[in-house]
């Protein structure tokens, strides 16, 4: 499994935390008290947590996950060391282990990051010889080696060697919402146009442009609230950049947009500072007088004003100002789900098991537990990932024992480390680790062909090597990184037998052969990666988008619908966004342009986001008066226009070739204000009808005709990528 690079200085400290902790133990047990078996599992304890997992954060956090590390150490090594009974048995329980530690990515980086360690700890001792009886001694050693582990990260942090921090994804949330409140300000007063930054600070701010261990992507509330406060953020600026596009753009604006505007803006800054400070923004359902507070009101008038104005008013005021208002209630959603992020849990609306905010009450292992169960399809990458990895370990372990490989480890190691969730990044993974292999292999056997048996040379290269080849590893290649490793390997073994300058080809055969059956599974099992999932997922996302917009126009229709006719589009907008976070990270070299991956993950983002501040703005009302009969058709056919669009859109995506190119922004947009019959009609029947009815109509249908136009741009091309 690939690991995200590191920096060079992240590197150099590895490469210290590496040595100071794997050699302490190792020479500790295996040299000074003379147990070779706790000395091996001792540095086995530490190589893989420090050399091929990711553990972010904090040195206290870092310490936590270390020890919790070590009850799991002790479940995957008696496992590995009962079940080495028998090759099958030991496949068997590989597959087990392979398929839980793979499948734990749904629960967000923090697991992921640890697979491989997992895996390796129940690797090490499933291969013979069947020794039950060591099982005291390997546990020892592992739970050596991972407290060596945390004490000596602690260590380096009391001198000074601290691995540089990464900048916290809420910071890169802040900016943006920072740069999206610029945009508001500088639109109300009709100042130089700044959505282009906000648009750039917002492509910053995507989980898919974020390394992976930092990204938040945990089933938890706060990295639940925090995709949702950049998706409502996202919102603000998509309505923006709507009525900026609108005839008349900002200049056609009139006061009372204007300071709905300006109050927008206002009320963004905090949720900025907040995000970026770490502090929760003021509570909007508190008794002081704060932004949100604020704006609540600002909206409240500006609706007001709107009914009083509604006879006689143009379609395209209507319009105007039912965007203004979508971005304004955005911009609400956007704060109370940043408080919900930075560890606040008032009561907010919103909340409830059907609301946009439901994740806020609910306890963290249903939480876990709902995104586990959200990826047991076999449409999940997670899935099919975990299926990849198990399968092609236990086949790795069956044909070890059948082949009677004396150095398996090694096989099932370059199964694990080779392989790649795509045949393509399989192959390009392969060839640098032969090629860093062959280099190890023949430098160690020419050491130990010109050295012999002299296990004080051995025991002084070690460190040296252990050093100097992990601290360049980032600046050589991957290649390099193997060379190393090869000849760590056999310096360390080199140490506990009789040394044989063949050990060097035994690793070389051995990495042929795990990457040979990493390869083969990876062209056997969903070949494309993500690639052919994405296509299905997104297509899904706009259907389950499509059939929410007609649920939650039945809604506000007073027709009977689903409680909650968002729940399916939420899961498919879950699969969809894991498919594309795994594209995004694939090599693909031999791709020459997207689909219009982003402007269909858009266009469900909108159908949601925007259903929701439909169905918490007029639910109360829901019942009271009914839309007239006229109206109520009216906007059904819009909606199912609209519906049967998506669903164009989504078989259009569906297809092996990409969407015709067209216009980025229709011109005119698909459904003109003007020639808009429902927003005719509220103006003409104004006064006849309740205000907030009407006003119902009106915003529907502007989120309505905003999907429309979303739907058209799917057809877009992209940027041409490259490898």
């Amino acid at each position: 499994m690939a690991r995200a690079p590191t920096p060079p200085a992240g590197a150099a400290r590895r490469a210290v935390w590496a040595t100071l902790a794997g050699c302490a133990g190792f020479y500790g047990f295996a040299h000074a008290l003379g147990d070779r078996t706790v000395g091996l599992y001792a540095i086995f304890g530490v190589l893989p947590l420090v050399l091929f997992s990711q553990i972010p954060g904090p040195a206290r956090h870092r310490t936590r996950v270390l020890l919790a590390m070590v009850p799991v150490g002790w479940v995957m090594v008696t496992s590995g060391t009962l079940l080495a009974v028998r090759g099958w048995a030991a496949a068997a329980g590989m597959f087990v282990v392979g398929f839980l530690v793979a499948f734990a990515a749904t629960a967000g980086p923090g697991p992921a990051g640890l697979s491989v360690a997992c895996q390796l700890f129940y690797i090490l001792p499933c291969f013979p010889p069947y020794a039950p009886a060591t099982l005291g001694s390997r546990l020892a050693g592992l739970t050596a080696g991972i407290l060596l582990t945390a004490l000596v990260d602690r260590l380096l942090d009391l001198l000074g060697l601290r691995e540089p921090p990464p900048t916290p994804y809420r910071e890169r949330l802040g900016r943006a919402t920072a740069a999206v409140a610029d945009s508001c300000a500088a639109a109300a007063r009709g100042g130089e146009d700044v959505r282009p930054a906000a648009e750039r600070a917002l492509q910053e701010a995507r989980p898919s442009r974020i390394p992976p261990a930092e990204r938040p992507t945990s089933p938890s509330a706060r990295d639940r609230a925090l995709n949702h406060t950049r998706a409502c953020v996202r919102h603000v600026h998509d309505q923006l950049d709507r009525f900026c596009r609108a005839p008349g753009g900002p200049a056609g604006l009139d006061a009372p947009a204007t300071a709905l505007l300006e109050r927008t803006a206002t009320a963004l800054r905090p949720v900025a500072t907040g995000l970026t400070s770490g502090t929760p923004p003021p509570d909007g359902n508190d008794d002081g007088d704060d932004e949100g507070d604020a704006l609540r009101r600002a909206v409240a008038a500006f609706d007001a004003v709107r009914a009083d104005e509604l006879p006689g008013a143009p379609p395209e005021r209507l319009r105007r100002d039912a965007v203004v208002r979508s971005a304004a209630e955005g911009a609400r959603l956007a704060g109370r789900a940043a408080r919900i992020a930075l560890g606040a849990r008032s009561t907010t609306a919103g909340a409830g098991r059907d609301g946009p905010f439901w994740y806020a009450a609910v306890p963290a292992p249903e939480l876990w537990w709902h995104r586990m169960r959200v990826h047991l399809t076999l449409r999940s990458v997670h899935l099919q990932n975990a299926l990849r990895v198990a399968t092609a370990m236990a086949g790795a372990r069956l044909l070890v024992g059948v082949l009677g490989l004396s150095h398996g480890f090694w096989v099932l190691l370059a199964t694990l480390s080779l392989m790649r969730t795509s045949a393509a990044d399989t192959r390009t993974a392969l060839r640098p680790a032969v090629t860093g292999t062959t280099a190890g292999a023949l430098l160690a056997a020419l050491a130990l062909r010109v050295v012999g048996d002299v296990p004080l040379f051995y025991a002084a290269a070690l460190p040296v090597v252990l050093l100097v080849g992990f601290t360049a590893a980032p600046l050589l290649g991957p290649a390099w990184g193997q060379a190393t490793f090869t000849v760590v390997i056999v310096l360390m073994f080199a140490q506990l037998s009789t040394p044989q300058w063949q050990l060097s080809a035994v690793r070389l055969v051995d990495v042929l052969v795990g990457g040979a059956i990493g390869a083969l599974a990876s062209l056997l099992a969903w070949p494309r990666g993500a690639g052919g999932e994405l296509r299905c997922a997104v297509a899904d996302f706009l259907a389950a988008g499509a059939a929410g917009c007609r649920g939650v126009t039945d809604l506000l229709c007073g027709r009977p619908a689903p409680a909650d006719p968002l729940r399916p589009v939420r899961v498919a907008m879950l699969l969809a966004e894991a498919s594309y976070c795994q594209y995004q990270g694939e090599r693909l070299l031999r791709r020459t342009a997207d689909p219009p991956w982003e402007a269909a993950m858009l266009t469900g983002y909108h159908m949601l986001r925007g259903a929701e501040l439909m169905l918490l703005r007029h639910g109360a009302a829901l019942g009271a008066t009914p839309l007239s009969p006229g109206a109520a058709a009216e906007l059904t056919f819009l909606a199912d226009r609209v519906a049967d669009d998506a669903l164009r859109a989504a078989e259009a995506l569906r297809a092996p070739d990409p969407p015709h190119p067209a216009p980025r922004i229709p011109d005119p947009p698909p459904h003109p204000a003007a020639t808009s019959g429902l927003l005719r009609s509220a103006a003409l029947h104004a006064g006849h009808v309740d205000a907030a009815r009407v006003l119902l109509t009106v915003d529907a249908e502007a989120w309505l005709t905003g999907v429309a136009e979303d739907v058209a741009r799917i057809a877009t091309p992209v940027v041409t990528r490259s490898g």
